[in-house]
C-alpha cells in the first residue's frame, strides 16, 4: 500500500499504464560559426511551433474546463514569447556557440535553480510549468513527438514521475481514469486541473513508478490517501462499494446544494465559499454556497511582472461583485508575505518571514497599494453587497488607522461624483493570539470578524505547519486554539456583530457539529467541502452540539476532545 497527496478526491480502479520518464539527450558539442544562423533558424521554427500547439491545447482547455484554466496556457505562451528568453537564447548561440537545444537546455535549468531557492510554494510551482515550456522547445527543435498521451485505447490509471500541465489538459477521460505521479502538491497546476476534471488523482508518492509495473492493476483511493498494488477480489469487492458509495453520496449531497443550512432544531448556518478569482464563482455557486466568505485578492497580485493598477483591481472585484448576485462578497486585502512573495517587489531576507512584513503590515507601509486596492473595492460596492475584510490584524490602532484611511477615500471618490457604498462593511481577521485576546476591543470597532484558523492555530501553539518535522504538533483542535475561537465569538455576540471561520477548520467535517456548538454563525471553505458540511449541519441539533462544545472547552486534552467529537459525530451516522 502506497500513500502520497490526493489531488483529486474519488476512488478508480484499472491496470496501471506507465509513462516512462522521457529522456531527451542534447548534444554539448559547440556549433561552428557558419551554423549559427541555421540554430538561430531551428529556434525560431520550434518555437513557433510550439506557440500554435500551446494556443490549441488553450483552445481545448477553455472549451473543456472554462477561462481560468485556460489561463494556465496563456501564462505559458507568454513565457514563450518573452523577449528575455529570445536574447537569453540569441546570446548562448551568437557568443558562445551553442547549439538551439543546449541553448534552451542551459536557460530552463538555470531558471530552475534559481526558483528551487524559493520557499513560496506558489512560486515553487512555476518550476512544472517551466520545465512543460522548456520540454516542449526541446521536442520541437529535435522533432520529437510532444504528446505521450496519444493512443491510449483502453481504461487506464496513468503512473508517471509526474505529468506536466499541458499533458494533464489532453487527458482523455473516456480511458484515463486517474492519475499517480511522484512529483506534486495540492496546489500545483495539475493538481487544480485534476480536480476540474473531476479525475480521482494523487500525486508526490515519490517512488510509485519504481514499484509500478505495466498492467499491473491498481486500486486508487483518493478519499483515504491509498494506493493498492494488485489487490486481492475482496480487497476490489470492498473498494468497489466503497466508490459505489462515494458516488451515490456525491449525487445526493449535491442534491442539497439549494436547501438552506439549518439544524433540526431551527438555528441558520450561512455557508461561503473561498476563492481566488472570478471564475471560481461558477464553482461555488454549483456546490451550492450562499455568499463569498473570502475573497482572496493576492492572486491578481502573483504571477505578473507589475502591481495591478487601481482600475485593473476594480474590474476584477466588480466582475465578482455583479457575478455574485443576491450573495455578498467578503473581499480580502492583498495578503502577501510569509510564503508568498511578488517576483516584482523587493521583499527583506527575514528569518521568520512569518512573523515578519506580510499583510495587513505591507499595505500600511505601501501607501499606495492600500490606497489603489481600498477605492477599487469602495467602487466594485456599487454594484452590489461587498464587505471589506484586512489580514493580520494585531492592534487596535491598526483598526482605527485603517477605519481613518477609509474615510478619507470615501471623501474622496465623493469629491468625483464616483458611486459607492457609503454603509461598507469592516471586518477583521483574526489570525493571531494578540488579536484573539482584545477581540472585545476590536468587536466594538468592526462590523464583522473572520477567523483564519490556519494562522492562528500556527502562532497560538508556535508550530510551522510546513515543517515537517513539528507538523504533527499541528492541531487546529488544540484546547489552547478553541478556547481563543470561543471567546472571539462570545465578544463578537456581545456588541451584536458575527463571526465566521474562514481556514482549513471550516471544511473538516468532523469538526462542523463542535463549531455550530460553540455558536459559530458562517463558515467559508473551499466550494467542494460545502455540501458535505451541509449535511452535517442539516443533520445536527443545535442544542446537543452546544452541550458537546461545553464538555470539549472543560477538556485540557486534545486526545480527549477528538474522542468527545468521533463519539458525538459516529451518533449521527454519516461519516
Amino acid at each position: 500500500m502506497i500513500s502520497g497527496i490526493i489531488a483529486s478526491p474519488g476512488v478508480a480502479f484499472g491496470k496501471a499504464l506507465l509513462l516512462e520518464e522521457e529522456n531527451i539527450i542534447v548534444n554539448k558539442k559547440k556549433i561552428l560559426h557558419k551554423e549559427i544562423e541555421n540554430e538561430i533558424n531551428r529556434f525560431y521554427i520550434a518555437r513557433k511551433k510550439s506557440l500554435k500547439q500551446l494556443k490549441k491545447i488553450q483552445i481545448k482547455t477553455k472549451k473543456n474546463l472554462g477561462k481560468k484554466k485556460e489561463e494556465i496556457f496563456e501564462s505559458h505562451i507568454l513565457l514563450l514569447e518573452d523577449i528575455e528568453l529570445e536574447k537569453e537564447v540569441l546570446y548562448l548561440i551568437k557568443k558562445k556557440n551553442f547549439s538551439a537545444e543546449l541553448s534552451i537546455k542551459k536557460i530552463i535549468n538555470n531558471q530552475i535553480k534559481s526558483l528551487k531557492k524559493i520557499k513560496d510554494e506558489y512560486l515553487r510551482n512555476r518550476i512544472i510549468d517551466i520545465q512543460d515550456i522548456g520540454k516542449r522547445l526541446l521536442k520541437n527543435i529535435l522533432n520529437i513527438n510532444t504528446s505521450r498521451l496519444k493512443n491510449i485505447s483502453q481504461k487506464s490509471i496513468l503512473i508517471a514521475q509526474d505529468l506536466t500541465p499541458s499533458e494533464t489538459a489532453q487527458i482523455n477521460l473516456k480511458n484515463i481514469i486517474g492519475f499517480i505521479t511522484e512529483i506534486g502538491s495540492k496546489t500545483s497546476h495539475t493538481s487544480i486541473m485534476a480536480r476540474s476534471l473531476e479525475i480521482p488523482a494523487i500525486v508526490g508518492t515519490k517512488n510509485i513508478t519504481k514499484i509500478v509495473k505495466n498492467e499491473d492493476f491498481i486500486i486508487l483511493n483518493g478519499l483515504t490517501n491509498n494506493i493498492i498494488i494488485n489487490p486481492s477480489i475482496k480487497e476490489i469487492k470492498k473498494f468497489k462499494k466503497l466508490q459505489k458509495k462515494y458516488l451515490k453520496n456525491k449525487k445526493k449531497l449535491m442534491s442539497l446544494k439549494n436547501l438552506p443550512t439549518i439544524t433540526k432544531d431551527g438555528i441558520k448556518i450561512e455557508i461561503g465559499a473561498n476563492i481566488g478569482n472570478c471564475e471560481d464563482v461558477s464553482r461555488a455557486k454549483k456546490y451550492g454556497a450562499e455568499c463569498i466568505g473570502l475573497y482572496r485578492t493576492e492572486f491578481l497580485f502573483m504571477d505578473r511582472n507589475n502591481l495591478p493598477s487601481e482600475e485593473e483591481q476594480y474590474k476584477a472585484y466588480k466582475l465578482v461583485t455583479k457575478k455574485v448576485n443576491n450573495g455578498y462578497v467578503i473581499i480580502r486585502t492583498m495578503d502577501i508575505g510569509g510564503d508568498k512573495n511578488l517576483s516584482y517587489m523587493k521583499f527583506p531576507k527575514e528569518e521568520n518571514p512569518f512573523l515578519g512584513w506580510r499583510a495587513i503590515r505591507v499595505s500600511i507601509d505601501r501607501i499606495e497599494i492600500l490606497n489603489n486596492q481600498l477605492k477599487a473595492i469602495l467602487r466594485a460596492s456599487a454594484f452590489g453587497k461587498v464587505k471589506i475584510l484586512f489580514p493580520m490584524i494585531i492592534s487596535l490602532e491598526e483598526v482605527l488607522f485603517l477605519k481613518k484611511k477609509i474615510k478619507i477615500l470615501k471623501k474622496e471618490l465623493s469629491s468625483k461624483n464616483i458611486k459607492f457604498d457609503k454603509k461598507i462593511e469592516i471586518g477583521v481577521m483574526i489570525e493571531t493570539p494578540s488579536s484573539a485576546l482584545i477581540a472585545k476591543n476590536l468587536a466594538k470597532e468592526v462590523d464583522f470578524f473572520s477567523i483564519g484558523t490556519n494562522d492562528l492555530t500556527q502562532y497560538t501553539l508556535a508550530v510551522d505547519r510546513g515543517n515537517d518535522l513539528i507538523s504533527h504538533l499541528y492541531n487546529p483542535l488544540h484546547p489552547a486554539v478553541l478556547k481563543l475561537i470561543k471567546k472571539v465569538i462570545n465578544a463578537s455576540h456581545k456588541e451584536g456583530k458575527w463571526t465566521s471561520i474562514c481556514g482549513e477548520l471550516a471544511g473538516e467535517k468532523k469538526s462542523t457539529a463542535l463549531l455550530l456548538g460553540l455558536k459559530i454563525d458562517k463558515l467559508s471553505m473551499n466550494p467542494s467541502s460545502i455540501p458535505y458540511i451541509k449535511q452535517i449541519i442539516r443533520k445536527s441539533n443545535f442544542k446537543k452540539a452546544k452541550e458537546l462544545a461545553k464538555k470539549v472547552l472543560n477538556e485540557s486534552s486534545s486526545k480527549k476532545i477528538l474522542k468527545l467529537i468521533k463519539k458525538f459525530n459516529d451518533r449521527l451516522k454519516i461519516f
